[in-house]
């Protein structure tokens, strides 16, 4: 056993020192990819905070007379780092503004890119070369930084002030250059540096992003160049306070010890998020606690008890304006300019909250034509906008799509287990402001039931999407055959025929038609450049014998911003994102076109549609409405519709509550920011996709 002389206590620079696997430097493959991920996710993050479009260029060059040494280059277009703040955030583990902010963000901890510094120093004893230049300063810092483990403190040598220029001489107004060299080994495939900033790409499609690989002699052995394809930058996110039904009995007696209100109504209102002076007083009084005490006289046994009152009192949820989902439109962008596609569906489900904790899940599914369709699909999993590149296996992302049964969806899935087959890509996206992740390493996101749930709901509603177009498609190929072949022959017979007979040609449309004997529909989606809105139109055809009667419904993007300003029919709102026209006779042998133009879109966003029907006999190109689905997504509609009658109620009795003496006592213009954001995401919510 050891003396205590000899016991002492390690810094956490020492710590993950030792244990740099806990940090993703475990292998030389997934060492570069570990550094460079650090240096993207926070050139992403400053952009986005700056409100930036970020331009990120990533240089890995193979270091001369090195055996298995890379340098990493990172440079983004940033606002850059004030001076007195890079020794910190370089030299620094846990050091960071977003370890303490309930928000949804890339990194929390502080610990990422002093970790590349760290594992720099500890493979090559090189330090990192760090250029910061904020636009208010007439030049950039240059300075090479190391660490000092003992102390968790930076290193810093050569540090001067001096312009910063590109490769043509150009003055570099903003923005961050990082260089970095380590121990590493490049190499290509899906668990690579190539592969990591395509699915990067793919989720924060507002961001341009370029790699380029050296070889010793300076010559280009990978390269990959993935531009914007939106300029609209993620909505910014708010800080917001925790939820009573997310703490733990320590968290929770340590707010009540850091507490300043004077009593406990005033502590329950302004240091948890939904809580109203009503809900704040029946809390108490269930747990038989005096409102007038002092927070920080509350003991354990009655801090127990008010957390266990928390689960009895109907609390309002979160504010969501927390989280930054990518959206479906944007995520169709992104999936379309990285992989070659005949159907994308995608779903941006509403908030849900978990645990106290607000998130957002989003899956977009990609039936592409340059995918092998013997393989199991790709599956691009990512939290908070980030790549998962490991531990697929244990992943709650992998664990939702396995929960699916694919086989009734068009894809092959053997014994209805694992990863379905097929030519496609799944995504899968969490979007929470607490991502619980298996390890440091944040590879791997670990069991919650309730985000499961909301994953499974989602896959199943992308994958009826694809159920619908493989059906469609197989239905219109055949119809068309069909179609190209009676109007082929039956011409040249009839030609053929009048000639021998001396006849004239006969009206073959009613013959034709009896000889199809269908109705069927053909969509179409077109961006109108001179107007700047989306023109949508529905084409019915009859060819059977009589008149039909059919109500018609398709999908479009029904969400703030978004308009149906123009249609030749009149229709109506049959659910949310789902409109209706009733067409009383469709004549037979005839057509009938439903035209409908969308405003508030930009180029891109919305190029496919569904289309269903109501009435008797099939319409090849549409699928019958399952009514059973409809229903569903009305219940949905009138608890969505519940929650905003609770949220007003409390919202109205928070308005209530503001008393002068409370005012000056805490500051109850967190109350109004509340009340506010609720308002603003029930209206949002309510013209958002289900």
């Amino acid at each position: 056993m050891a003396t205590q002389s000899k016991m002492q206590q390690a810094s956490i620079s020492e710590f993950f020192e030792k244990n740099k696997h806990f940090l993703g430097f475990d292998t030389l493959n997934r060492s570069i990819i570990t550094a460079v991920k650090e240096s993207v996710d926070n050139s992403l993050d400053a952009c986005e905070e700056a409100r930036l479009l970020p331009d990120i260029v990533i240089e890995i060059r193979k270091i001369k007379g090195e055996k298995e040494q890379l340098l990493m280059i990172g440079q983004d277009n940033g606002p850059g780092i004030p001076a007195d703040a890079i020794t910190k955030v370089f030299g620094s583990l846990l050091f960071g503004s977003r370890f303490h902010t309930i928000r949804q963000t890339r990194g929390q901890q502080g610990i990422g890119i002093t970790g590349v510094v760290m594992y720099s120093q500890l493979t090559t004893g090189k330090r990192t070369h760090v250029i910061s230049k904020v636009a208010e300063e007439a030049t950039a810092v240059h300075v090479e930084i190391g660490l000092d483990t003992k102390k968790n403190k930076a290193i810093t040598r050569n540090r001067k002030r001096d312009h910063w220029l590109d490769s043509e001489g150009n003055v570099i107004e903003h923005g961050v250059r990082v260089e970095a060299a380590m121990k590493a080994k490049y190499q290509r495939g899906k668990q690579s540096v190539h592969q990591y900033l395509r699915m990067t790409s793919i989720v924060n499609p507002h961001a341009s992003i370029s790699l380029k690989v050296y070889d010793e002699e300076g010559e280009i052995i990978d390269e990959g160049n993935w531009p914007r394809v939106t300029e609209v930058l993620p909505r910014p996110v708010q800080e917001i306070r925790p939820h009573p039904h997310g703490q733990e009995i320590g968290s929770f007696q340590r707010f009540l010890r850091d507490a300043e209100a004077r009593k406990m109504t005033s502590f329950l209102r302004h240091n948890f998020s939904g809580v109203s002076m009503r809900a704040a007083r029946e809390i108490l009084d269930i747990a038989g606690v005096d409102e007038a005490r002092k927070p920080s006289g509350i003991n354990a046994n009655e801090a127990q008890s008010i957390l266990s009152a928390f689960k009895e009192v109907k609390l309002l949820s979160p504010p969501t304006d927390c989280l930054s989902p990518i959206e479906d439109l944007l995520i169709k962008k992104g999936l379309s300019k990285a992989i070659d596609s005949k159907f994308v569906s995608t779903i941006t489900r509403s908030p849900a909250v978990a645990s106290g904790n607000p998130f957002q899940v989003e899956v977009g599914l990609i039936f592409g034509t340059d995918i092998p369709a013997d393989s199991p699909v790709e599956v691009l999993r990512f939290a908070n906008r980030v790549p998962l590149m490991y531990q697929q296996g244990g992943c709650l992302l992998t664990k939702s799509i396995e929960s699916v049964d694919w086989k009734k969806y068009g894809l092959e899935h053997p014994g209805g287990r694992g990863i379905p087959k097929g030519p496609a890509a799944i995504l899968v996206h969490l979007a929470s402001t607490n991502v619980q992740f298996t390890s440091e390493a944040k590879e791997a996101l670990s069991d919650n039931e309730e985000v499961l749930n909301e994953f499974r709901l989602a896959l199943q509603e992308v994958g009826r999407g694809l159920r619908n177009h493989k059906r469609k498609s197989k239905q219109r190929e055949k119809a068309k055959e069909k179609f190209e072949l009676v109007n082929v022959i039956l011409p040249e017979i009839s030609e053929k025929a009048s000639s021998i007979l001396g006849r004239e040609k006969p009206d073959l449309a009613p013959v034709i038609t009896n000889i199809m004997n269908a109705v069927f529909v053909e969509e179409e989606a077109e961006w109108d450049s001179s107007e700047k809105v989306t023109r949508c139109s529905i084409k019915l055809f009859n060819y059977t014998a009589r008149p039909r009667q059919y109500t018609i419904l398709a999908t479009w993007p029904e969400r703030e911003g978004v308009s149906l300003i123009e249609e030749n029919i009149e229709g109506r709102r049959e659910a949310k994102g789902l409109r209706k026209w009733k067409l009383d006779t469709v004549p037979q042998s005839e057509n009938v076109e439903i035209n409908f133009v969308l405003d508030g879109l930009s180029k891109g966003d919305w190029t496919q549609f569904d289309v269903f029907f109501r009435g008797s006999g099939d319409i090849i190109g549409a699928m019958k409405l399952d009514e059973k689905i409809l229903e569903e997504i009305r219940r949905e509609e009138i608890a969505a519709e519940e929650e905003k009658m609770l949220a007003n109620e409390q919202m109205g009795e928070m308005v209530n509550d503001v008393t002068e003496e409370e005012f000056i006592e805490s500051n109850d213009v967190e109350d109004v920011r509340e009340i506010n954001t609720h308002q603003s995401n029930l209206f949002s919510n309510e013209w958002s996709d289900e």
